[in-house]
């Protein structure tokens, strides 16, 4: 199954036949959005995309720093990125289990996910002792584990070309109320933070859930809210349903269909207004930061041959605009950090990785991705300074950046 040849052709499918869609509550009015609450579950995501989410963001990181008194905003600060690329987050689980054989991956204090990087997110947040999960997801899956095909005419006239069930009993088999109990221990203890991007589709805005106050919650409808938002964030749109989450707004209901965090952003770390905002605030912040990127893609273009078609026109296409939207975000990261004083850390899979994909969720091909990460890992992965393609920029003091061979500063 070739997700994107598949998504183009239910889009002119649906274009040509101006089929009906499925019911649905009203979605939430444009007016309502930062009103609008979950119930039993209020105060749980931010709409970055607005002054008012950054600064409920921002509002949050404070009360929970100032809840764990003397520890709060002491030692280094280590963030990690993980970008969505479907199976092609093999590469990161193989990365990150191969980090810690190395011996030095740090406890970050911060990780977000969108898409397959969601569904890595919450294992690499708790660590070494759930690296067995990433291995064996990452390497045993096979295409009925993550999604039954619908069929073509049942797919138009559905709202996805296949059904997720699969992939959501797949995350359920892992994420238990124990699982809930650990992540919120580590967030109100520790004071680090598990985010994941989905986007909301009937607003077209990035929403980034706050999954350590989800699992604080305990009940067993936070549990069920945690595992359909990391579904959502892995919902292709037009390949899986989306997912659709109901809310209150001054007690009407209404409903938001979200997916894939992709639709908005590659990968992402913190809003860079977040720290413009603790700046303006005077937020006492860590001396030394790091932020690691994994991006779960190649970032070089790769030579296809395409067929004179429509779908094959089509969709290739569309695969180069997820790859330079992917470069876009990897650029606008690192403007970021470097503005914040933060270090810039990429990982990425290599020109060297040419092992044929013949589908999505390739057992075979992931298997291989999988070892190429965790070698390169245990060897000690060379991380990335920059950006693909840059050499030669202002820094943030408008000095213009020499830079040798070796991609260092002169």
């Amino acid at each position: 199954m070739r997700l994107r040849s598949l998504i183009t052709c239910l889009t002119l499918s649906l274009a040509l036949l101006g089929c009906s869609s499925l019911e649905r509550k009203s979605a939430v009015p444009a007016q309502a959005m930062s009103k609008a609450q979950i119930a039993g579950l209020p105060s749980v995501r931010y709409l970055i995309s607005t002054q008012s989410g950054v600064d409920a963001m921002v509002n949050d990181v404070i009360l929970l720093e100032q809840s764990r008194g003397k520890n709060a905003f002491t030692g280094d600060a280590n963030y990690l990125a993980l970008s969505g690329g479907g199976d092609d987050g093999a590469f990161g689980a193989g990365l990150l289990v191969g980090w810690s054989k190395q011996g030095t991956r740090p406890n970050f204090n911060l990780v977000t996910g969108i898409s397959t990087g969601a569904l890595i997110a919450p294992f690499a947040y708790l660590g070494k002792e759930y690296d067995p999960a990433l291995r064996n997801v990452y390497t045993n899956i096979q295409p009925k584990d993550i999604f039954v095909e619908r069929g073509i005419i049942s797919g138009i006239f559905s709202d996805g070309l296949a059904d997720s069930t699969p992939l959501y009993q797949l995350i359920s088999k892992y994420v238990d109320a124990d699982f809930l109990k650990k992540i919120a221990y580590e967030y109100n203890t520790n004071g680090r933070w598990l985010l994941i991007g989905t986007t909301n589709i009937d607003a077209g805005v990035p929403v980034v859930w706050n999954m350590g106050r989800i699992a604080s919650v305990g009940t067993p409808e936070a549990l069920e809210l945690f595992r359909r938002i990391m579904l959502a964030s892995a919902s292709i749109p037009g390949a899986f349903s989306p997912v659709m989450f109901d809310f209150l707004v001054d007690s009407q209901a209404f409903q938001e269909m979200h997916v894939d965090g992709g639709a908005s952003t590659q990968v992402f770390l913190y809003p860079s207004a977040a720290a413009q905002k603790a700046i303006e605030l005077d937020i006492r912040r860590r001396n030394s930061r790091q932020a690691y990127i994994i991006r779960n893609s190649r970032l070089d273009p790769r030579w296809n041959e395409t067929q004179r078609s429509t779908l094959s026109v089509a969709g290739r296409a569309i695969s180069q605009l997820i790859q330079t939207q992917g470069i876009g975000d990897l650029y606008r990261i690192y403007t970021m950090t470097k503005a914040d004083n933060v270090g810039f850390n990429l990982a990425y899979i290599g020109s060297d990785f040419n092992e044929p994909h013949r589908e999505e969720f390739d057992t075979k091909y992931m298997n291989a991705l999988f070892q190429y990460g965790y070698e390169h890992a245990v060897k000690g992965y060379q991380w990335s300074k920059y950006p693909p393609g840059f050499s030669g920029a202002f820094d943030t003091d408008g000095e213009k950046m020499i830079l040798n061979k070796a991609g260092n500063k002169k």
